[in-house]
């Protein structure tokens, strides 16, 4: 069987490193998705790539800043890429049709655009017979969730949502020891990003999505991974800050909490979790940082990924704490690109070795449910997620989650006011209209 194609859809920050004008101002100025995309193909384990944005214009600029960042700088390590539209096609928001008309079934797709269009762009190549990979969160409510697991199961195709956190060696290794720490007691976790991140994302932040969409997800994830086997999440409320993305012009929440109240399968006893996010935290020696706190009934834990004891200070740049764990940017002493042991590299590595796998018959697509983050894992992330929207939009009020009878979430109870009977629950469909692809 042929090598699989794969088609990158957005081509922005976490794809290629080019933001707007220029490179990014952030730790990932060259890219992630594309950078690994080049790489697995000078290793024989892709075949042709191709990336669709929604303005042929910037694909030049693209080029050159991919040339100068990645190609000039790694040895040997080829960075053409097919894109659609076309360099002279000033704006076809819906260029990734014609895209994945391209392809073959059996292809890949990589999902990395704003929040609100992770579901219709998915679900395309999901009816194409594609593999998807889509960035966190996989979809913005668990109506549309259920609809892509369902078409995923339907036509036979791995889904999956980037969560590279999974991939971090030492979240990794907390998830195996937090096993050995008894029934779930209390979570929490933080993440930011510098207040910079508002005008890299000035196109959709408040629009299409929020900073506990985009950050929130990581350890809601991790959470969820780490107790699927033995609790599940009952009710979701939250709380957050506002001032400085309003100042600047952005309808949208500066630090979102979610509170989130779970409970331990085993005896019904409760645990409880606060995920807290922001994006206007000042410019410090790290990009974001990110820690958590975990207590069981047998112990405690917990972890710094910001700070692992590694410095670096320069005339250019001053003072930093670099993080090569997530993706090893320094070429090694022949000039070749050294990043393949970086768990950024080795989220999207993985699942093109799963849809491989799938591809050619050595696995199905549930033998990875666990191990990846496939749509079917990760249905009480995006419930969880959106029940937080929720909650902000009704003023913090407490949304409950409901199970079928093989236990698993499939509806968010939503009030509406009492009538004659007592109060209702109905549950929000989401907006519909199609993906309109920016700036990711």
């Amino acid at each position: 069987m042929s090598l699989p194609r794969l088609l990158m859809v957005g081509t922005g920050e976490y794809t290629t490193g080019y933001v707007r004008d220029g490179a990014s101002g952030s730790d990932k100025s060259a890219g992630v998705v594309a950078l690994t995309c080049f790489d697995l193909r000078d290793r024989g384990r892709l075949g042709d790539l191709s990336m669709a944005g929604a303005n042929g214009a910037k694909f030049p600029a693209i080029r050159r800043h991919l040339q100068d960042l990645v190609g000039d700088k790694y040895s040997g390590l080829d960075v053409s890429f097919r894109s659609f539209p076309a360099d002279d096609t000033p704006r076809d928001p819906l260029a990734y049709l014609a895209a994945l008309d391209a392809l073959e079934p059996g292809d890949l797709v990589t999902v990395f655009t704003p929040d609100d269009t992770h579901f219709e762009i998915a679900m395309r190549a999901v009816e194409r017979g594609m593999h998807v990979l889509v960035a966190k969160p996989i979809v913005k409510n668990l109506r549309e969730h259920l609809l892509l697991a369902a078409a995923a199961r339907r036509h036979g195709v791995l889904v999956a949502m980037e969560v590279h956190k999974r991939w971090d060696p030492l979240y990794a290794d907390a998830r195996d020891r937090i096993r050995e720490l008894g029934a779930f007691s209390f979570f929490s976790s933080y993440m930011s990003q510098p207040k910079s991140q508002l005008g890299t994302f000035r196109a959709w932040a408040g629009k299409s999505s929020d900073i506990s969409f985009y950050l929130n997800a990581h350890h809601v994830d991790f959470n969820n991974w780490v107790v699927e086997h033995c609790a599940r999440p009952l009710a979701v409320s939250a709380i957050a800050s506002t001032g400085v993305a309003a100042a600047a012009g952005l309808d949208t929440e500066d630090t979102i909490t979610l509170c989130v109240e779970w409970e331990n399968l085993a005896d019904r006893s409760r645990a409880s979790a606060l995920y807290t996010s922001s994006w206007i935290a000042p410019q410090s020696d790290v990009h974001s940082q990110q820690r958590f706190f975990y207590m069981g009934h047998k112990g405690e834990l917990n972890i710094d990924q910001a700070h692992r004891g590694y410095a670096l200070a320069t005339d250019t740049a001053g003072y930093a704490s670099p993080n090569p764990l997530f993706m090893k940017y320094a070429p090694d002493a022949r000039g070749r690109f050294a990043g393949q042991h970086g768990y950024g590299y080795r989220s999207i590595e993985a699942f093109v070795e799963a849809a491989q796998a799938v591809r050619t018959g050595k696995a199905a697509c549930d033998d990875f449910n666990g191990r990846l983050a496939t749509v079917h894992d990760t249905t009480r992330v995006t419930a969880i997620l959106d029940a937080g929207r929720r909650s902000l939009d009704a003023g913090g009020q407490r949304f409950e989650l409901e199970y079928d009878a093989a236990g698993q979430v499939w509806a968010i109870n939503t009030p509406t006011p009492a009538g004659p009977e007592g109060p209702h629950w109905t549950s929000r469909a989401p907006s519909g209209g199609k993906a309109v692809i920016g700036q990711a």
